[in-house]
């Protein structure tokens, strides 16, 4: 059966499912914002309990990074992101997510040869990616200040 790209483009628009984007993204963006200005509040709470800024910056992450991960093992962040959608990626949350739902997922194989090699096969490509373009940002900052001096 030959099939023409036009043809299949018509045939995945008409099987794929309709989203109303300005719902979705609207949702995404007030999600995404409550995680944010949960983490703030986070900030000035311990800030406000003589925590120096750096050490209340760290400990908003980790309690953001504990909280979530603690939601996803319940599946209550799982319910959240079918809602609302790139929301709960972005901040340090959906982070926090896909590496403690790979480590679930893997759990039934055991610790070592589960958890402990699968815990990163969602996450393992941002961290390469992001050490990779730290790395490449760094190269062309160090040449530029060579020369900028």
């Amino acid at each position: 059966m030959d099939i023409t790209p036009q043809e299949y483009g018509e045939m995945c628009k008409a099987a794929a499912p309709h989203s109303n984007v300005k719902v979705n993204a609207l949702t995404a963006f007030v999600v995404g914002g409550a995680i944010c200005a949960f983490g703030q509040i986070l900030l000035e709470t311990y800030m406000a309990f003589g925590i120096d800024k750096e050490s209340a910056s760290m400990w908003t992450s980790v309690t953001l990074i504990v909280l979530s991960s603690i939601a996803t093992g319940m599946g209550w962040y799982q319910r959240l992101a079918r809602h609302a959608g790139a929301g709960t990626l972005v901040p340090i949350t959906g982070f926090s997510n896909a590496i403690t739902s790979s480590a679930i997922e893997a759990r039934s194989e055991g610790y070592i040869l589960g958890v402990g090699t699968k815990i990163f096969t969602i996450a393992g490509p941002v961290i390469l990616y992001g050490c990779a373009a730290s790395f490449v940002y760094g190269v062309i900052y160090y040449v530029y200040t060579l020369f900028a001096a």
